[in-house]
């Protein structure tokens, strides 16, 4: 510890949302270098490659090789998938001193693909699987919670490349395993949900998420087996109702009513219905969105969903991907006058229409189902307008918000939401990047069949963080055994020359025996010494001080607390038998 590169902090740093951010920084093993980047200290860098090494085993376990690609990239192979648009402002440009466009990689798809098209061209040569651990860059617009969300990254991307559809399937399924023993062996709770490709294209795609109350990401489970991200669950559309002896649509006045409570409050006291209360179940919430294009176009767009329902920013992110969604703004209202804020209805929208804005709704706004919805007039509201006799909208969006409690699509049960960090998503790209990139060999028969992909990443970087997140308590970081950057702390404890060379020779004996071992052997006071051994979050740790006189020292546990004394003489072998299980 007297000649170790760190300086732990008493103090949280003052840019930390989340307890991984503010034990990493406090406990010295990363640095804030720009907003969103962060160098990596001795302890922090000795935790990544430890993940790195396990990610490595378990590739070479199942025939993966490694490779390594640059991340300065021509933009070519981006231009010709259409991702140099797809990714936005996401993706780092910049132009070399001929003016010609470069990217930082966000991710090499391309440069796999191209890679074994240049070098391979027979279905002998396949079924064939490359992978590499390296830098990422992607130009977030909000970096938060340190390296969970940066803008520099380590990754493990991994890509399968067969002849057919079945090669694929077998490679997932392949990959999928070795990824559940490489999180397994991580150290920490996680799930694995049905999730959405995105602008990586392909079919089949799920993700890996690190239980975490600080997560990000929202995903469902439900006692019957289905777990999906937020953004994946699909809602099962009811059936549709029959339109035959439903009363006809009114208009009613309905002055100050700006929420749909106050909506549902009015219905009750002028439209009280015979069979029950009106809800906000019951009530048609029209939101407009402006939506804007990778290419710069822009559209409005108006979504109707139950007005007891919000829609849910992330699900209609995914689902309208690569363009963004903006809510409108009043000059957006200026800009179009036939949409009358917070009374508009169907009547003023979908593309046959007046207004021309393009009208997607809830799945659950099917055929027959009677609304309380704006009638485009201010102060008036439309009572028991009739999906598919009144309005028919251009088509389905499922994005509105899902509830605690809320059916699972597959029937399994009630949907229960947590909370979790997305560390891994593997997905069946199928023949996306192979058809864009010209990637074809010859199969058996002597002709040219495209080859189909599958892509699985893992992010390195945010699995320290993650690891992190799950193991971490109000002292500090608590490291599972397999990633800590030391297997044993030795604490030199007192004053006395005898408790240095007893502490010394402890860990002499460990280093010996094949463990790595820290050694505090600074001119600091105990206290100091088990603050920051607490902070440093070695799950291991050796206390030589006052109980030397007796012949003991004290072995502690840091993620259970326990502590116990042993004998002197069976200290090194009482070491070696917790540490080796």
């Amino acid at each position: 510890m007297s000649q170790l590169f760190v300086r732990t902090l008493r103090e949280d740093p003052a840019d930390a949302e989340v307890p991984s951010h503010r034990w990493l920084v406090r406990a010295g093993y990363i640095r804030r270098a720009a907003p969103g980047v962060y160098s990596w200290l001795p302890l922090g860098l000795r935790v990544m490659r430890r993940i790195e090494a396990i990610c490595r085993e378990e590739m070479a376990g199942i025939g993966a090789q490694e490779v390594c690609f640059p991340a300065l990239l021509a933009s070519d192979p981006y231009k010709e998938t259409g991702r140099w648009v797809e990714y936005g402002d996401n993706l780092f440009r910049l132009k070399d001193r001929k003016g010609v466009d470069m990217l930082l990689g966000p991710t090499h798809e391309e440069m796999f693909t191209l890679m074994v098209k240049d070098l391979y061209s027979s279905y002998k040569d396949l079924p064939l699987c490359l992978y590499q651990i390296q830098n990422k860059y992607r130009d977030e617009a909000r970096p938060r919670a340190g390296i969970l969300r940066g803008r520099e990254f380590v990754m493990m991307d991994a890509y399968s490349f067969d002849v057919a559809q079945e090669g694929l399937d077998e490679a997932y399924q392949t990959q999928r395993d070795a990824y559940i023993r490489i999180f397994n062996r991580l150290g920490f709770d996680y799930a694995i949900v049905k999730a959405m490709s995105g602008p990586m294209g392909g079919s089949r795609s799920e993700e890996f998420l690190a239980i975490a109350a600080n997560g990000e990401d929202t995903f469902v489970r439900s006692p019957g087996g289905y777990a999906a991200n937020v953004e994946a669950v699909r809602i099962a559309a009811p059936d549709p109702l029959p339109i035959e002896g439903l009363p006809e649509a009114q208009v009613v006045d309905t002055p100050d009513v700006p929420t749909i409570e106050s909506l549902v409050r009015l219905a009750n006291e002028v439209r009280p219905r015979e069979d029950r209360p009106w809800t906000g179940a019951d009530t048609l919430k029209n939101v407009v969105f402006v939506v804007t294009h990778p290419d710069g176009k822009r559209e409005p767009l108006a979504i109707g969903l139950p007005g007891d329902r919000e829609v849910d920013e992330k699900r209609l992110e995914a689902a309208l991907e690569p363009a963004v969604a903006e809510p409108f703004t009043e000059e957006d209202f200026a800009a179009n006058p036939q949409l009358v804020k917070g009374y508009i209805g169907p009547g003023s929208l979908g593309e046959e229409n007046s207004s021309k804005v393009r009208y997607l709704v809830d799945p659950r706004v099917v055929t027959g189902t009677s609304w309380i919805t704006g009638a485009d007039e201010k102060d008036r509201h439309v009572f028991n307008l009739v999906v598919g006799r009144d309005f028919t909208p251009d088509g389905v969006i499922d994005v509105a918000e899902i509830r605690e409690g809320d059916p699972a699509p597959d029937g399994s049960g009630e949907l229960h939401l947590s909370r979790g960090i997305e560390i891994g998503h593997i997905f069946q790209l199928g023949t996306k990047y192979a058809d864009a990139l010209g990637l074809k060999v010859l199969d058996q028969n002597g002709k040219l069949v495209t080859v189909t992909m599958g892509s699985y990443g893992l992010g390195v970087s945010r699995a320290v963080a993650a690891i992190a997140e799950g193991t971490c308590d109000d002292k500090g970081l608590s490291w599972p055994r397999e990633v800590a950057p030391f297997d044993v702390q030795v604490l030199a404890t007192g004053k006395g020359a005898e408790i240095l060379e007893e502490a010394t020779r402890i860990a002499s004996e460990l280093a010996a025996a094949g463990l790595e071992v820290l050694l505090d052997d600074r001119k600091a006071s105990p206290g100091v010494k088990f603050a920051d051994s607490e902070i440093l979050g070695m799950p291991t740790s050796v206390v030589v001080g006052r109980g030397l006189k007796d012949g003991l020292i004290e072995i502690r546990d840091r993620a259970s607390g326990n502590a116990r004394d042993v004998a002197v003489a069976d200290a090194v072998a009482e070491v070696l038998a917790e540490v080796r299980g």
